[in-house]
């Protein structure tokens, strides 16, 4: 026979859960009445609820309990036989509770070796407790006010696998060089939203994924990642590195490090001598002015690269800069003071995002052999229909998604890559749209022309002819509503000397 036993808030917090059950406690013996049934079988378990919120745990729970959840209480204390003596409880969920460390007795899961999940989180502990479940694989403590984890409170739970710290109070005084070295198994480490000034020494090499963002770290030593050969994934965002703080080979012992997070850290340069196997490296919100030709040359398998929302300069981008990055698929340069689009651009590329920039011209060159290119952001820019040489699209057969919106654009500029399936023009200043404006477009799906010049009848009544496709045209916000006509069922003809028809029937 299974138990399972909820006492707690199964909806918002403003619900609680509607199954009948009477609770009743005292200060010497809480206990619990409830109308529960029990059936036998692998599948089948009993359910007991309560309509009221408890302050206390039950004193006594049955012996073959697999499943307690008295989460979303005011529960501020616990009992040892709540827990304890359970051979085959499997999971404990007492998060969003009011439970200090006074009110967790040492003896909390004694005789329980088989609980696998712990949920303390959302309480009031200012230590981790001692004594926990060796079984443990998922521990959730995040939102306490835990300072410290003392000496040896994870010396047994070698099986566990994750173990969540963050938003809450840890200092690098409150952990120790033995503090996850004993964890053989841990693969998922959260001590983000916490006081550390350093990376914690001791770390496991199965680690796989460390979130350590939002600290006061100043500087990362590669002596504190030696131990955790295994990681691949390393959350730095909102620290404090600054220009010094991540010195060249400082994450040279994660040789097997597949993405890299730095955003919002003060670097003013691409740190030098980053794992070679990098596949990812998210660097925005920073102060990077510069790229040199072989800033990039040590991560060749860089398949993402976001320098979104630094201080770059196209004077100090080097038109070598990412040509070594064969396998970059992603390439996010929005939000920087770039003038013109950088050159030696990989022909891999999938992803190009170059809004709120200061773009005032493109050429077709920098486009140049970027035939796998699928989406191309422009937005937010300084460009004019004058300002696209002819050309620009030619060697984008792939391209299905184009923003040009936020730009002075006066009317869709020509000759559009043909495998178009989504236009942003919105924000701009178009006030006619004509009849030739997507015949060499015929997938366009969706038209964006929102907030610009346009009225009633600015758009030419068959402008849309031939666009099978085509379901969406948005053209809220202009001057006058816009009268627009959709496409019929059967294609149009393209007319002698239109740009469809010089360069052929659509493949």
């Amino acid at each position: 026979m299974a138990w399972t036993f909820r006492c707690s808030r199964t909806t918002s917090p403003g619900q609680l859960s509607t199954s009948p059950c009477r609770t009743t406690s005292s200060r010497s013996s809480p206990t619990m009445s409830c109308h529960a049934s029990a059936a036998s079988g692998p599948s089948t378990s009993t359910t007991i609820s309560s309509l009221l919120r408890l302050s206390v745990a039950p004193q006594f729970l049955p012996r073959s309990l697999r499943v307690a959840d008295l989460a979303a209480n005011q529960v501020t204390e616990i009992f040892p036989l709540t827990f304890g003596e359970k051979p085959a409880l499997r999971s404990v969920y007492l998060h969003n509770n009011q439970l200090s460390n006074a009110g967790l007795p040492p003896d909390a899961f004694h005789g329980s070796e088989a609980v696998v999940i712990l949920s303390l989180s959302s309480n009031r502990l200012s230590y981790l407790p001692p004594s926990l479940p060796p079984s443990l694989e998922r521990l959730h403590l995040q939102n306490n006010l835990i300072s410290k984890v003392p000496r040896g409170a994870l010396s047994r739970q070698t099986h566990l696998r994750e173990l969540y710290l963050q938003h809450n109070q840890l200092t690098d005084s409150g952990l120790d060089a033995t503090t996850f070295s004993k964890l053989h198994h841990l693969e998922y480490l959260d001590l983000s939203h916490n006081r550390l000034a350093s990376v914690p020494a001791g770390l496991p090499r199965t680690l796989a994924v460390l979130h350590l963002g939002r600290n006061r770290i100043r500087r990362v030593e590669a002596a504190r990642l030696r131990g955790a050969r295994g990681l691949r994934y390393l959350l730095l965002q909102h620290n404090q590195l600054g220009a010094t703080g991540l010195p060249a080979g400082a994450l040279r012992p994660l040789r097997g490090l597949h993405t890299l997070h730095l955003y919002g850290n003060g670097l003013d340069r691409v740190p030098l001598a980053l794992p070679r196997r990098l596949r990812a490296l998210v660097l925005p919100h920073n102060h990077v002015t510069t790229l040199g030709a072989r800033d990039l040359a040590g991560t060749p398998g860089l398949a993402e690269l976001n320098l979104a929302y630094n201080r770059l300069v196209s004077a100090r981008v080097h038109h070598r800069a990412f040509r070594p990055l064969r396998a970059l698929r992603s390439l996010d340069l929005a939000g920087n003071l770039l003038t013109r689009l950088p050159g030696g651009l990989p022909g891999g590329l999938h992803t190009l995002r170059l809004q709120r920039n200061q773009l005032r011209a493109l050429e077709p060159e920098p486009l140049a052999g970027l035939d796998q290119l699928r989406e191309l952001s422009l937005a937010h820019n300084r460009l004019r229909v004058g300002d696209i040489g002819p050309g620009t699209w030619h060697e984008l057969q792939a391209l299905q998604v184009l923003d040009l919106s936020h730009n002075e654009l006066s009317f869709v500029p020509p000759d559009l890559p043909e495998a178009l399936e989504e236009l942003h023009l919105q924000g701009n200043r178009i006030s006619h749209v004509g009849p030739e404006a997507f015949l060499s477009t015929p997938r366009l799906r969706a038209l964006f022309l929102r907030a610009n010049r346009l009225h009633m009848t600015s758009i030419a009544p068959d402008t849309f002819l031939g666009l099978l496709h085509l379901s969406v045209v948005d053209t809220a916000g202009n001057p006058e509503q816009v009268l627009v006509r959709l496409p019929p069922t059967t294609p149009r003809q393209p007319r002698a000397g239109s740009p469809r028809a010089r360069r052929g029937p659509a493949v």
